[in-house]
């Protein structure tokens, strides 16, 4: 219920409303027209980002509804003596479970901001969300604390749990990191090539070689971008094509007269899903 609740309350984030005037009135099929290309046009836009965070305020609930099961079952392992002894183990592993559980909602509240304050958007619902979940994590925060004390109030051995979060958060920090790192190189076909990024293959005594990606290609000739802050590549040629691998529908090439003045991924996810090193040949 909780999710439908998430899923209804970002309805307004993805329609908005918009005024209309009575100077220049249309025919009803010339609005509906208008209002359906406006509709789909706002969808794509936001239809992306905004199932990223649903998706992930969906996952800190289910950590959530995971973490109170634990809890029971813990509570349950720990009411006498005798129960405690022979499930010493499982609460113990059911302890770092919830630890585990609650260091993922707390990176995730954290990518949750990162991408946020990256949009350059105020949004005050995002914001009320993300405020309202992290309160949660703090009073469920109080929660584990009070119950890992009185485990150890019962002589629950707890002390191989590993609770750093910071150390975790820096991994996940580092991994995120990662995954938002693409590179990128263009240059004429002779450039590329003597620059170890191209190689010519196939073809007969010479003739009819083409041109591909080496497998074994010269990386530091190429631009580290963050693929969440750079959208477009400013090309300024005539031609350019693609030699390396991206899903078709992903990107476009722009540019007055037919030319290729740069190129605009229109999907990042699917873009670089592929691979992360694009190759742009160009004249």
């Amino acid at each position: 219920m909780k999710k439908i609740i998430y899923v209804l309350a970002f309805m307004p984030l993805l329609f908005g409303c918009g005024n209309s005037g009575k100077d220049g009135e249309m025919s009803t099929e010339d609005s509906l027209r208008m209002a359906n290309g406006e509709f789909k046009g706002v969808v794509a836009a936001k239809d992306s980002s905004i199932d990223a965070f649903i998706r992930g305020f969906n996952e800190i609930q289910d950590n959530l509804d995971a973490i109170k099961d634990k809890e029971k079952i813990v509570t349950k392992n720990s009411e006498s003596a005798e129960l405690r002894k022979s499930k010493e183990q499982e609460i113990v592993d059911d302890i770092q479970a919830i630890y585990d559980l609650m260091n993922k909602n707390k990176q995730r509240i954290s990518s949750l901001k990162q991408k946020l304050e990256k949009s350059n958007k105020s949004n005050e619902e995002l914001e009320k969300f993300i405020s309202r979940l992290t309160a949660q994590l703090e009073e469920k925060d109080i929660e584990i604390a009070s119950l890992k004390s009185a485990l150890e109030r019962l002589n629950i051995e707890l002390s191989t749990l590993n609770t750093n979060y910071q150390e975790l958060s820096q991994e996940a920090d580092a991994k995120t990191q990662k995954l938002n790192t693409a590179y990128y190189a263009f240059g004429t076909s002779k450039e590329l090539i003597k620059n170890g990024v191209l190689t010519k293959e196939g073809g007969f005594i010479g003739i009819g070689k083409s041109e591909k990606v080496k497998e074994d290609f010269n990386k530091n000739y190429f631009t580290k971008i963050d693929i969440t802050q750079v959208s477009e590549i400013a090309l300024g040629s005539k031609k350019a094509k693609l030699l390396s691998t991206h899903p078709a529908g992903s990107y476009k090439i722009e540019g007055t007269d037919g030319k290729a003045e740069k190129i605009v991924i229109t999907n990042a996810d699917d873009f670089w899903s592929v691979s992360k090193y694009l190759v742009i040949v160009v004249e």
